[in-house]
């Protein structure tokens, strides 16, 4: 049996946390009819400046390749939470923007989201989790 370092160690814990709060969401934020993924769509457009970005820059915040946001992007546009928008200065570049049954569902669905986050949290003291927050803007993480 061979010894792995703390680094990945940490890197293995933090893939398998992830697999398994991606499954508790998914399973919490499904009564709303969207995913965790969904979501984080719907954060990042209600966030940005006039409620819109790049379809490019969507993928990069979700992380998603540009293929796998299109798939993403793709029902919900059907449902009418997001719509296409295209730039008047290069027909290149197409905007998503989020529809106002997406702002609907993303309202409605933070108190859920919310409610999760309390209870997967519930047993780690405030302290613990500034620091953690800390150590994951180190690596990269872009959400403060």
């Amino acid at each position: 049996m061979s010894t792995i370092s703390q680094g990945l160690k940490l890197f293995l814990n933090l893939t398998m946390i992830q697999t398994l709060m991606a499954k508790r969401f998914d399973a919490k934020l499904g009564s709303h009819g969207i995913s965790l993924n969904e979501f984080m769509i719907l954060h990042h457009l209600a966030n940005a400046q006039d409620e819109k970005l790049r379809r490019t820059d969507v993928a990069e915040k979700v992380g998603l390749t540009a293929s796998g946001i299109t798939r993403m992007l793709s029902p919900l546009e059907k449902l009418g939470y997001v719509k296409r928008e295209a730039n008047s200065r290069d027909a290149r570049v197409s905007y998503v923007k989020l529809a106002n049954a997406g702002k609907k569902i993303y309202l409605e669905a933070i108190t859920t989201a919310e409610a999760t986050t309390e209870q997967i949290m519930a047993s780690v003291k405030t302290r613990k989790l500034d620091d953690l927050q800390r150590m994951l803007i180190e690596l990269g993480a872009t959400i403060e």
